[in-house]
């Protein structure tokens, strides 16, 4: 018999055709769907910003482990899983390098006003109506990170391509070569041009960028988050950038996924992103295969590759 997992986000077909080679898999609808199975599934492949919903989590008494096909475990509640003794694993490095590209993909975006440019030309307004305003100069801005993980440390070196000076705060001092510490967030904010949200998501980063953040940034200050939504106090953005006291946002990410607001949506301060900075076809496969083979390990009784539980 194979064993019994519950797939809650939807993978690759390539990864999904292992899955079912596998396992008895059970594609997530609602709890209800899960009432004359929930006993025997054992194992859990889902999302990082999915994670698994309390009310799933409760009702799976012979679970063993969470797979997560990304490096983010805030939407997972990871006290139970220690409680319940449930192994949880992430798949970390492999999407490093999208994650930064696509911070410095909306750095450029945004300062340059690419999106702009790109529809003044669709639409055939060249030559017919006024050009878009003028953006602003990327090479040498002073860029801060909030978070020097493995991401905020490939968006600093992509920075130093770009002639930028890097600063950063975290919850210590890294002793980083090349890059200055700055463990207070708001003087970081006020001496960046830029700043990255690299954080993780959670309960002790929730609105860590909030209207006094923002304000330190100032009005010729850009934020990009390619982190969590929920780090980032999205009302005080929405304020801010409609108020002019923030030069412009540009985020992957968002508080309340998929929904977003409809100010961040007509702004022409904002560069929007559907939370994929780790959609390419490469990474998402090395992804998807990290988890096959987590969950592979863990019902061969092998050590876990990646386990952060």
């Amino acid at each position: 018999m194979k064993p019994e997992i519950l797939l809650i986000e939807p993978m690759m077909p390539e990864i999904e055709k292992q899955l079912d080679a596998a396992y008895t898999v059970h594609r997530f609808t609602s709890v209800e769907q899960l009432k004359d199975c929930a006993g025997r599934i054992r194992g859990i492949a889902t999302g990082g910003a999915t994670g698994v919903p309390e009310a799933v989590m409760k009702s799976l008494p012979a679970l063993e482990i969470i797979a997560i096909n990304g490096i983010g475990t805030d939407a997972v509640d990871l006290k139970e899983a220690r409680r319940r003794n449930i192994h949880v694993t992430t798949t970390p490095g492999v999407l490093t390098d999208d994650v930064a590209d696509m911070a410095i993909g909306l750095i450029l975006s945004l300062l340059r006003g690419l999106p702009a440019g790109d529809r003044y030309v669709r639409e055939g307004a060249w030559g017919h109506a006024p050009a878009p305003a003028l953006g602003r100069k990327v090479t040498g801005k002073r860029l801060g990170i909030v978070g020097m993980g493995h991401v905020g440390r490939a968006i600093a070196s992509r920075g130093r391509a770009f002639a930028m000076p890097v600063a950063y705060t975290d919850l210590r001092n890294l002793e980083l070569e090349g890059y200055a510490f700055v463990p207070d967030l708001k003087t970081l904010a006020q001496n960046s041009e830029i700043l990255v949200i690299a954080a993780s998501g959670g309960a002790g980063s929730r609105h860590l960028v909030n209207r006094e953040i923002l304000d330190a940034l100032g009005p010729d200050g850009f934020l990009i988050n390619v982190a969590r939504g929920s780090v980032v106090d999205e009302q005080a953005l929405v304020q801010a950038l409609d108020e002019g006291t923030l030069g412009g946002a540009g985020l992957d990410v968002f508080e309340h996924e998929p929904d977003v607001p409809q100010a961040l949506r007509d702004s022409s301060r904002t560069v929007l992103q559907p939370h994929r900075a780790s959609a390419t076809v490469e990474t998402r496969l090395a992804m998807g295969n990290l988890v096959v083979r987590n969950l592979a390990a863990h019902f061969a009784t092998q050590p876990l590759l990646t386990a952060v539980i």
